[in-house]
């Protein structure tokens, strides 16, 4: 959505981002910076591993998402507006790698504190 923003407007305008924290938002831009010049691997789907880098993922990368759950899907919040496809699946490799091997009890049981405000109603579990 903001790519577009800047190929409509053409200008030097500020870009509003009301979705994104500030502190989320200069997450996105170190990955940026750093994967300006350093593409990203593909990731390995499905996961074969709960460790990213045998997936695919690089040591920085693997590092970048070793961070607090809430912030993690701030973050896959931000890729998803931002429209940033790899900063996305990495995010979600992330999540996927979290929770992968358990069970449906396992995972209902994680204590729902950890998660952010926005993502617990699309993670209540009903049997």
């Amino acid at each position: 959505m903001p790519r577009n923003m800047v190929e409509d407007s053409g200008t030097d305008e500020e870009i509003p981002l009301p979705n994104v924290k500030t502190a989320i938002l200069s997450k996105v831009i170190d990955y940026c910076r750093y994967h300006k010049d350093t593409p990203p691997e593909e990731i390995q789907k499905p996961l074969k591993s709960t460790n990213l880098v045998e997936c695919g993922v690089s040591e920085w990368d693997n590092e970048y998402v070793n961070i607090e759950q809430e912030v993690l899907f701030e973050l896959i919040l931000a890729a998803n507006y931002l429209d940033i496809k790899s900063l996305l699946d990495l995010t979600c490799a992330k999540v996927a790698s979290m929770i992968k091997g358990k069970n449906t009890e396992e995972i209902r049981k994680q204590p729902r504190t950890e998660l952010p405000e926005v993502l617990r109603p699309f993670l209540e579990f009903r049997v």
